[in-house]
């Protein structure tokens, strides 16, 4: 990791957990996790959002109005907003990517949820994803949200990762594998 990768999430991790300790101590963990898929919603629909809180060109007065306009707009909670305000005012708006996914993580932790990484040749249909978090769970313990994505690189099959644990069953991955032990053989 970068040191300014590692810089910024210790800034976000700082902000995560005053927020998340704040909502649960209020009991507003629902309302934080309804804060988060919006918040990370239109961070991805929304280049002008993902200039506002990066670009050094914009002062922090012009910052703060900006992000209290959209959490207005977005009906964000009272905590958050004024975290965001908070950020706005002290240049730190460039974490927010990053502060999602801490408060994506501490709120799952809460929950005794584990989230799996899966990335497949095609998207997987609502049956498949449930008998594979049906599987994941049987396996790790706990209950499993499935973040899935499309790779057409890997020809067929899965790339499963939970925590530290990947497991790679594509097609991509056997060839290659049959490619080096080719390669040996020569």
């Amino acid at each position: 990791m970068s040191e300014s990768a590692s810089i910024s999430s210790g800034i976000a991790t700082r902000y995560a957990t005053a927020v998340f300790d704040l909502s649960k101590d209020a009991k507003g963990l629902k309302g934080l996790e309804t804060d988060i898929n919006a918040l990370s919603d239109a961070l991805a629909g929304s280049d002008d959002l993902s200039d506002l809180i990066s670009s050094p060109l914009y002062s922090r007065d012009q910052q703060g109005a900006a992000i209290g306009a959209v959490a207005k707009k977005m009906k964000l909670s009272k905590t958050m907003t004024n975290t965001l305000a908070l950020m706005a005012s002290k240049r730190r708006l460039f974490v927010v990517p990053q502060l999602v996914a801490s408060l994506r993580d501490m709120i799952a932790k809460e929950k005794g949820e584990v989230t799996a990484d899966v990335v497949s040749a095609k998207a997987l249909t609502k049956a498949q994803s449930d008998k594979l978090a049906k599987t994941l769970k049987a396996s790790v313990g706990s209950d499993v949200i499935i973040n899935a994505t499309v790779d057409e690189t890997l020809i067929g099959g899965l790339v499963v990762k939970v925590g530290s644990k990947m497991i790679d069953t594509s097609v991509k991955a056997k060839l290659n594998a049959l490619q080096n032990t080719m390669k040996e053989a020569r």
